[in-house]
C-alpha cells in the first residue's frame, strides 16, 4: 500500500482504461440529455458563448475551445503513446507490428468505402464530405469495454487493440490535416513548426523548464490554428518530440513519464468536456428525431462503423496472416480479432470531431452524423462485449497464432488487480512535465 494523496489517487483513477470510458460515456449522455431537456436553450447558449481575443482570431465559442483546445491535450497523449510504441513498444519490431498496422489501414479504408457506397446508393451527394467519419477508433471507450469483458483473454489482445487504435488515430490525424483544413497559410505553419522544433530540442536538455515549454506549446497551437491546419495536430507533434528512451541517467523515459502526467487530464477533463458539448444533439426541436434519423448519412455512418470496421480489421488481419510471413503475437489467433474488429467500431471522439469538420458545427448533417456515431458506437460496444465473453469461454490451442512455436505461458487480462499509479522518482533529470 502507498500513502498517496487524494489528488494522486484521483489522477490514478482517471488514468485507468475503465475510468476513462465511464467518464467519456457519462459526459456524452449528460450532453445528450441536456440538449433535449427543458434547459436545452441554456445549454446551447453556454456552448455558443464566445471567449478569447478577436485580434488573434481566437474568439471561439466554448464548444470550439473544447474541440480545438481541449482535444489538443488528448492528441498530446496520443502522440506520447505513439512515440513510445514506435521507439520501445509494439511498433518498434516491423514483424510484430505488421498485422495490427495493416489491420488499422484496412479498418480505415473499408469503412470509408462503405460510407461512400451507401451515400451514392441513396443519392445523397451532399453528404459525401463526411467519408472520414467512420474511420477512427476511440481508444478510451474500446479499452474500457475490453477491460471489463475481456477478462481471461490474453493481454496480447489489448496490445493489438491499442496498437491498432494508436495507428488508427495517427492516420485520422493525417486525414484531418490533409482534407479538413481551412486553406493552408505558410507563415503561421512555419512558425508553428519552428516552435515545435525548439520545444523538441529543449525537451532533450538535462532539465526542461515548464515556463519555457508552456509558451512554446501555446504558440505552436495558436499558430497552427491560424495556419489552416487543425490546431489539435500541435498536440501530436509535440508528443512525438519527447524522448522515448532514458537520457541523462534517468531510469524511465520521458515519453512514459509525460504520458503518466497527461493521461489523467486527457481522460478526466479534456475528453469528457469535449463529449459534453459534441454529443449534445437536439432531437426535439425542428423536425425532431424522425427527420434526423431519416438522413442517409445516418445509415452510412452506422454501416461504416459497425460493418466496415469489422470487415476491414478482421479481413485484413486474416489475409495478411494467411498470405504473408507476418503473424499475430504469441497467444492470440484470428478468432480473437472478431471482438477487436467490433470494438474498433466505437468511433466516438475523433468521429465526432470529423463530423463537425465535415459539415460544420450547426448543420443538420452534423446532427445526423453525431446521432449515428452514438448509435453505432453503442451497438459496437454491446456486440464487442458479447463476443469477448464468447471468446473467453472457447478452448485455446497451444499455438493460437500458428507460427509453429508453442505459446508458452500467456498473461491474461484480469490476472492481477491494477496497481496504483505511482509517480516515478528520478535522482537526475527533470521532475516531470512541470520541470523543476
Amino acid at each position: 500500500m502507498t500513502n498517496a494523496s487524494p489528488a494522486a489517487r484521483l489522477r490514478a483513477w482517471a488514468a485507468r482504461d475503465l475510468s476513462g470510458g465511464i467518464l467519456l460515456l457519462g459526459a456524452a449522455l449528460l450532453g445528450l440529455l441536456l440538449a433535449n431537456s427543458p434547459w436545452r436553450h441554456g445549454y446551447e447558449s453556454v456552448a455558443a458563448t464566445v471567449v478569447g481575443p478577436h485580434a488573434l482570431h481566437l474568439d471561439l465559442t466554448l464548444a470550439q475551445w473544447a474541440a480545438d483546445g481541449l482535444l489538443a491535450v488528448f492528441f498530446l497523449a496520443v502522440g506520447l503513446e505513439l512515440k513510445h510504441e514506435l521507439v520501445a513498444g509494439s511498433l518498434r519490431n516491423p514483424r510484430e507490428a505488421g498485422v495490427p498496422v495493416l489491420a488499422a489501414v484496412g479498418g480505415m479504408v473499408v469503412p470509408a468505402i462503405a460510407f461512400v457506397v451507401v451515400e451514392v446508393a441513396l443519392d445523397d451527394r451532399g453528404g459525401l464530405g463526411g467519408w472520414a467519419i467512420p474511420t477512427a477508433t476511440d481508444i478510451a471507450f474500446a479499452l474500457a469495454v475490453l477491460a471489463v469483458f475481456g477478462k481471461g483473454l490474453p493481454t496480447a489482445i489489448r496490445t493489438f487493440l491499442l496498437t491498432l487504435a494508436v495507428v488508427d488515430d495517427l492516420l485520422a490525424i493525417i486525414v484531418i490535416a490533409l482534407f479538413y483544413g481551412d486553406g493552408l497559410h505558410a507563415w503561421p505553419l512555419a512558425g508553428a513548426l519552428a516552435a515545435i522544433v525548439v520545444a523538441g530540442l529543449h525537451l532533450r536538455s538535462r532539465r526542461p523548464r515548464w515556463w519555457l515549454l508552456a509558451p512554446l506549446a501555446l504558440a505552436a497551437w495558436a499558430l497552427l490554428h491560424s495556419s489552416g491546419v487543425h490546431a489539435t495536430i500541435a498536440g501530436v507533434l509535440l508528443g512525438l518530440t519527447v524522448p522515448a528512451r532514458p537520457i541523462h541517467g534517468e531510469t524511465l523515459d520521458r515519453a512514459q513519464r509525460w504520458a503518466h502526467a497527461v493521461t489523467p487530464w486527457s481522460q478526466g477533463v479534456a475528453l469528457p468536456l469535449f463529449a459534453l458539448f459534441a454529443a449534445g444533439v437536439n432531437l426535439v426541436d425542428g423536425g425532431g428525431a424522425g427527420a434526423i434519423l431519416g438522413q442517409p448519412v445516418v445509415l452510412a455512418v452506422v454501416v461504416g462503423l459497425m460493418a466496415g470496421k469489422l470487415v476491414g480489421v478482421l479481413g485484413t488481419a486474416a489475409l495478411v496472416t494467411r498470405l504473408t510471413p507476418l503473424r499475430l503475437a504469441q497467444g492470440i489467433g484470428v478468432r480473437d480479432l472478431l471482438p477487436v474488429g467490433l470494438l474498433a467500431g466505437i468511433g466516438f471522439t475523433v468521429a465526432l470531431l470529423v463530423s463537425e469538420l465535415s459539415y460544420g458545427p450547426t448543420s443538420s448533417l452534423t446532427e445526423g452524423a453525431k446521432v449515428a456515431i452514438l448509435l453505432a458506437s453503442a451497438g459496437a460496444a454491446v456486440l464487442g462485449a458479447v463476443c469477448l465473453r464468447w471468446d473467453a469461454r472457447q478452448a485455446r490451442s497451444d499455438d493460437m497464432n500458428r507460427d509453429g512455436i508453442a505459446d508458452g505461458v500467456v498473461e491474461r487480462i484480469g490476472d492481477a488487480e491494477a496497481s496504483p499509479v505511482v509517480e516515478p522518482v528520478e535522482t537526475t533529470g527533470p521532475r516531470g512535465p512541470s520541470g523543476g
